[in-house]
């Protein structure tokens, strides 16, 4: 039998416990170098063996193991372990694990459709720190609030189960469950039910480059890991040595499981390039398969979107054209290029970045470095990404991983003017690009986003600290990082929700709904067309502008990064030009309220302001 009749035999069934329309518990257990497994009921220590199947596959069918009944398997006379698809581990990492049907769930959105990529406007959030309670339940009572901003995703930071309460998220060890501190699985398909009642669809971050430290028992079923490679975090995962299809198998399954049972609606895939693998058809393009034939039996859309230190064309380039077939990919070089192009400090790997000039090529040509040589690499980096539509590429002015990996968490709001924050709001949002927003940006939120983890091993809780002081030795910083395992460091990293309401933060959060609204009615911001985008800039006068045209309409953006007024030429062939939004208007607490209509071809924009005008205003 080969592995492909072997998986049909199987039933298509995925790793773990799953339960037939009989109520039967259906088992599957991959455990290849192992004499013998056993399904062990915690409740009265009954001890079920399973049978063995081909390529190190276990199968049992019971009717002895129910919903909520906790369990574990023992593999030979060893002691027993949770199950390595555990979609539930109420008592954390070290305990064992609880059977649970996904379909008990009662759905409320049958008539929710995926939006097209190029209607997404993504919301970052974490779980733990989005609300004071830090579970899914409480961030369902926010979704009224994100409908009223005006985005229509959210991505959710991983919620596979960790060790402890408190985490990015990216120390998940158990990929197929969700977090227990956060509410379970139960939580995440009332969210996701939620959210599409409110017209916002739902993108899992889920991490298929390795598994963190504590409660990593994969290694004891099989040959999860592989020596050959090595990731920052540890050995890889075996995705093409001996033993690799089970592997495989295992995280392809858990791709699909997300979208088939909690109607995720986009999976963001944390650091591809450190994936591992060079058989002849990549993890990637097998899960682009699986989602591909998904579809084609549901009728649902689910995309995938990758993160990637590789300017690289092959992920996001369908199949046809020898790609992976990802449907986007996170562009950091437009937000190291906006960073510096704000006057933030060049050092690290933002030393390869020039102000103005390489956020110009950015809005031009997606990656900055399309094969020229990188000096911070020592070495040509990149391809160049032309005929690649602007969907496919997700930008930010900041992120959980560029907040909270400098060495104190802080935002943007702690770093520049309240002006600069607006214009690099306005730097994303009139991108052809997908904009996506960390939480707490659009409302100028003060308190930091910390690196923090609840490790319970203390050798391991002193490696993470050391292992953060020299992550910053390369930023040349001094002084001391805060204590990534303190419970007050978690703590400052809580969103404030009453600051929206009232001065400066409430002009922040009214401005960036402004924005948003700006982006879903005015055409020609509305469109991913990069042919459709001039980009002119001035190093001298520290300036962008960005002509964008669609069919119906012209927009004109002017970004001016310097501290002095500045004057830039309209394009010709319009006489009047109408203003869709100024920063510097009093409105949004500058210092000079903008003509409404401007009939000449110069236009006068203040310091450290995002202006924008049309030749004609849809509404």
């Amino acid at each position: 039998m080969n592995f492909n009749n072997l998986q049909q035999s199987l039933g298509g069934r995925t790793p773990g416990i799953r339960f037939n329309e009989f109520g039967e518990a259906s088992v599957v257990v991959w455990a290849p170098e192992t004499g013998q497994v056993y399904l062990l009921k915690v409740e009265n220590q009954q001890k079920i063996p399973l049978k063995s199947e081909c390529y190190g596959y276990w199968t049992l069918t019971t009717d002895q193991l129910k919903p909520g009944d906790l369990y574990q398997f023992v593999l030979n006379a060893a002691a027993a372990l949770p199950d390595p698809a555990s979609l539930y581990q109420p008592q954390g990492v070290h305990g064992p694990s609880q059977a649970f049907d996904p379909k008990d769930f009662k759905w409320t959105d049958k008539q929710w459709q995926n939006h097209a990529l190029t209607e997404y406007i993504i919301y970052e959030l974490h779980i733990g720190t989005f609300t004071a309670e830090g579970t899914l339940a409480a961030a369902e009572t926010k979704l009224d609030y994100l409908v009223e901003l005006g985005v229509t995703a959210i991505e959710i930071m991983p919620v596979s189960q960790f060790a402890g309460s408190r985490n990015w998220g990216y120390d998940g060890v158990f990929p197929y469950a969700v977090q227990d501190s956060y509410g379970g699985p139960a939580g995440l398909q009332h969210l996701v039910s939620a959210c599409h009642e409110k017209g916002l669809a739902v993108i899992l971050d889920v991490v298929y480059n390795h598994l963190g430290p504590e409660g990593n028992i994969l290694g004891q079923y099989g040959p999860y890991f592989t020596d050959k490679y090595h990731t920052p975090w540890g050995d890889a995962l075996n995705f093409d040595d001996a033993w690799s299809d089970g592997v495989r198998q295992y995280f392809i399954e858990n791709a699909i499981m997300w979208f088939r049972d909690f109607h995720i609606d986009g999976l963001r895939m944390d650091a591809v390039h450190a994936i591992k693998d060079f058989g002849p058809i990549h993890l990637l393009t097998e899960i682009r398969e699986r989602v591909d034939e998904l579809t084609a039996q549901t009728g649902n859309t689910h995309y995938l979107m990758v993160e990637m230190d590789l300017n690289d064309t092959r992920f996001i380039n369908p199949a046809e054209q020898g790609g992976y077939g990802m449907d986007a990919q996170w562009i950091d070089e437009f937000h190291h290029a906006l960073r510096v192009s704000s006057g933030q400090q060049r050092s690290g790997y933002y030393s390869d970045f020039e102000p103005i000039a390489s956020l110009a090529k950015s809005y031009k040509d997606a990656y900055v470095y399309d094969g020229f040589y990188s000096e911070h690499r020592k070495r040509k980096f990149g391809v160049k990404a032309d005929g690649r539509p602007g969907e496919q590429f997700i930008v930010f002015s900041q992120n959980h991983d560029h907040i909270g990996n400098r060495m104190l968490g802080e935002r943007t709001s702690q770093l520049l003017s309240f002006d600069m924050q607006k214009l690099l709001a306005g730097a994303v949002l009139v991108s052809p690009y997908l904009p996506l927003l960390f939480m707490g940006e659009e409302w100028s939120e003060t308190n930091p986003f910390q690196y923090f983890v609840s490790h319970t091993d203390p050798e391991l809780a002193e490696a993470v600290r050391k292992g953060r002081k020299r992550e910053f030795a390369a930023f040349h910083l001094d002084g001391d990082a805060p204590d990534p395992m303190s419970e007050e460091v978690f703590n400052q990293s809580k969103l404030q929700w009453s600051l929206h309401e009232s001065g400066l933060h409430q002009v922040m959060f009214q401005y960036y709904k402004a924005l948003i609204r700006l982006r879903k009615q005015q055409p020609a911001l509305h469109n991913t067309d990069r042919n459709g985008l001039a980009v002119a800039h001035s190093l001298e006068k520290e300036m962008i502008s960005i002509h964008r045209v669609s069919e119906e309409q012209q927009v004109m953006a002017v970004l001016n990064f310097s501290r002095s007024v500045q004057e830039v030429s309209l394009p010709a062939g319009h006489s009047v030009w109408h203003k869709l939004m100024a920063s510097s208007d009093p409105k949004w607490n500058g210092e000079e309220q903008l003509s409404e209509q401007i009939n000449s071809g110069v236009l006068t924009v203040w310091p450290e302001s995002f202006t924008l005008y049309t030749n004609v205003i849809y509404s």
